[in-house]
């Protein structure tokens, strides 16, 4: 299945495209998700520039894993409208999202311990000729791809991922997410449990995406990874996106009001768009 451009003759289409003159990489307008009688998200906008990176922050509950699984297709949205270049597009399942360019990182990396890096980073994709992996193309493929990113500290492709690092580890899923013409890279908590060195390299590395004119995402609690490689700053609060802030202009505590209250000053929600509990 791939990723359509809505049909002119739907009834439930959006738009003919994004409205805005700037026409973002990815975005969502108006998404809802609620399981049984839970509403989840509640008309969440979102969007994703070329060359920029998005935090999005929020407390435990606040909706961000829910929002990531929506945008990469393991979750179908209630309703709600996606963009793609401006163009409607429908996600509706992973191979959607990995056709408009979508991929994500969880935190868990899903990486094999018992393979190695280019096993690790072609896995389910695995390239042949003439009905036999093609090792040496696949290997080459992975050098450029970890060279493309400035990657120095893996050493050797032919490692098995049990002996790297966390950083290192880190990095291939990363150098894994964009070997496949990536657009948009999700990288859910991508320094936890990680050193001080090892966090600085990870960062720098997710400012070398953006580098590269990607639209990176981050998913962190770690306010200080936040401000520093995010440009702007999505806070989500009990499933609605209080505000999105541009990082350079604003504090932490902003943020911090933001995500545990939904208002900061006069940002966030206001009247009847905060959920009384």
């Amino acid at each position: 299945m791939t990723a359509d451009v809505d049909d002119a003759s739907s009834s439930t289409r959006g738009p003919e495209q994004e409205p805005s003159s700037k026409k973002p990489l990815f975005a969502m307008r108006g998404v809802n998700k609620s399981f049984g009688p839970v509403h989840v998200l509640h008309d969440v906008d979102l969007e994703v520039n070329a060359g920029e990176v998005v935090a999005l922050v929020g407390d435990n509950g606040a909706g961000k894993s829910t929002l990531v699984k929506c945008i990469t297709g393991i979750y179908t949205a209630d309703s709600g409208l996606f963009f793609s270049d401006g163009l409607p597009v429908h996600i509706r399942g992973p191979r959607d999202a990995a056709a408009l360019g979508i991929e994500v990182v969880y935190q868990d990396l899903a990486l094999c311990d018992n393979l190695d890096v280019v096993q690790n980073m072609f896995l389910g994709r695995e390239q042949q000729k003439y009905g036999l992996l093609a090792e040496i193309a696949m290997e080459r493929l992975a050098r450029e791809t970890l060279r493309s990113l400035n990657v120095r500290t893996v050493k050797t492709v032919h490692q098995r991922v049990s002996g790297l690092s966390g950083g290192q580890r880190q990095t291939v899923a990363i150098a894994k997410a964009v070997l496949w013409n990536s657009r948009v890279v999700m990288l859910d908590e991508p320094t936890a449990a990680l050193g001080v060195a090892q966090t600085a390299q990870v960062l720098q590395l997710v400012r070398d995406l953006a580098g590269k004119n990607l639209g990176v995402v981050i998913i962190s609690h770690n306010m200080n990874d936040v401000f520093e490689v995010a440009d702007r700053i999505a806070c989500l609060y009990l499933g609605r996106m209080a505000a999105v802030v541009d990082a350079q202009s604003s504090s932490r505590e902003q943020v911090v009001e933001l995500i545990t209250t939904g208002r900061s000053g006069n940002l966030g929600l206001h009247g009847n768009e905060r959920i009384q509990i």
